[in-house]
């Protein structure tokens, strides 16, 4: 599958249209965009902007179509624009979205989720990531009336400020009673229970190790054991934040493989292929507490979106895509570490084939995945240089082999320039700081 090394990709469309909305942008958006959806740490060739999607593929404003690596970080499991999903979700919205109260289908949603997932008892509705977990720390600490939560370092729990990455903006205050331990290390992790003592409320965990910036690594065994013991032995609740995995590794929880169940889960992203909805699932032990708290939001009970998960559902039970997904993975991971050898790199693929992470070995400041993944997106094809990638259900072995012949003349391309590569400023000052 080797392409000439000579070979030039052909040029994208100029990026007038985005250039000329990031200049709109800047005068009426804080920094132009926010959150990690900005482009303000990506190489510079990456557009901002995007008009429309469709099945693996998306497009940019200029026009430009890339296969799409990211899907979204993470919402697009069965494809952009799936007919049958967001059929459910236009028939609903016909009908109605919201109202002075939620749709029958809201308890139906409910329902199939307790029936799929093998820990749950019931299940509570909302919009983000961040909704969902903060949700599970108030339902813990209502349960147990104590206040400490333990988290691994690095891991990323969503954006609000007791567990936004950047903290500038928030308190001490709001990041008071957390204790840290290192993932997959149960030396680390036995400190923090000690330091804890009889005020543990919460360990949450991400199913495996998925921070940006380094190797992505999978749950030991062992860990996730002695998370689940150390848990039962104290009273306390362990939360599996499954916002970024769920449903791409397992049908159940991703650690249903491990036969160890947590107490609350967290989901998001995939749960309704891209529309807007999350949930938080627990067992029966923490039903009162989970009714004592109170949590709202103004869209948390629209109605077409359980439509889009009612359906997605519906494909995850019935459909071969998660083998779809893992067949997908293998060969794009193959692919890509036979091109990498083929131009004498040593590329780390790191995480599921169905989420893998992409980082090259001795890059401490990335200027080699800045400049490959800038070279990808010139050859049509969307990765993230320090970010987990998503496969999603419309992908096709073509599209797999596209991806692997691009990354051939991309590697080519990076041997070219290589004496020439400078870090990305904005990378070279966040890594300096960690």
């Amino acid at each position: 599958m080797a392409t000439d090394p000579a070979a030039v990709p052909p040029s994208p469309a100029p990026r007038l249209v985005d250039q000329q909305l990031r200049t709109r942008a800047q005068r009426v958006i804080p920094g132009g965009m926010y959150g990690h959806m900005s482009t303000a740490l990506l190489p510079g060739n990456y557009p901002q902007f995007f008009s429309h999607a469709r099945g693996a593929h998306v497009f940019d404003a200029d026009g430009n179509r890339y296969l799409d690596l990211m899907c979204a970080y993470g919402p697009n499991l069965f494809g952009y624009g799936h007919e049958s999903i967001d059929r459910a979700f236009t028939q609903q919205l016909a009908r109605g979205d919201l109202a002075p109260g939620p749709s029958p289908l809201m308890v139906d949603l409910a329902e199939q989720l307790v029936a799929l997932i093998a820990h749950a008892r019931w299940a509570m509705f909302c919009k983000n990531g961040t909704d969902a977990t903060t949700m599970a720390l108030m339902v813990a600490r209502a349960h147990t009336n104590r206040r400490i939560v333990i988290r691994c370092a690095g891991s990323y729990h969503g954006s609000a400020p007791w567990c936004t990455p950047i903290a500038r903006g928030t308190l001490p205050e709001d990041r008071a009673h957390q204790l840290s331990c290192t993932y997959n290390d149960t030396a680390s992790l036995q400190t923090a229970l000690d330091a804890a003592g009889d005020d543990l409320a919460a360990v949450i965990v991400t199913p495996y190790r998925h921070d940006a910036f380094r190797d992505q690594a999978a749950i030991e065994r062992d860990f996730a054991q002695q998370l689940r013991a150390a848990c039962n032995l104290r009273g306390a609740v362990l939360i599996l934040d499954e916002v970024r995995a769920g449903l791409r590794l397992q049908r159940d929880t991703s650690w249903s493989v491990l036969g160890v169940e947590p107490d609350l889960s967290c989901w998001g992203k995939a749960l309704a292929n891209g529309h807007p909805l999350s949930a938080l699932l627990g067992g029966e032990r923490l039903r009162a507490a989970a009714s004592s708290i109170y949590v709202t939001g103004s869209f948390w009970y629209a109605a077409a979106p359980m439509a889009a998960a009612l359906e997605t559902l519906r494909l995850v039970r019935d459909s071969h895509y998660l083998e779809q997904l893992e067949h997908l993975g293998e060969r794009l991971r193959h692919g890509l570490a036979a091109a990498a050898h083929r131009h004498g790199f040593e590329f780390r693929q790191t995480g599921p084939v169905q989420m893998p992470l992409f980082l090259f070995a001795d890059d401490p400041d990335l200027r080699l995945g800045f400049g490959w993944c800038s070279e990808m997106l010139d050859r049509g094809i969307y990765v993230h240089p320090w970010h987990n990638m998503f496969l999603c259900a419309a992908m096709t072995a073509a599209d797999i082999d596209a991806a692997v012949e691009a990354a051939d003349g991309a590697f080519a391309a990076l041997n070219r320039a290589r004496p020439g590569l400078e870090p990305h400023p904005g990378i070279k000052a966040l890594m300096s700081s960690r």
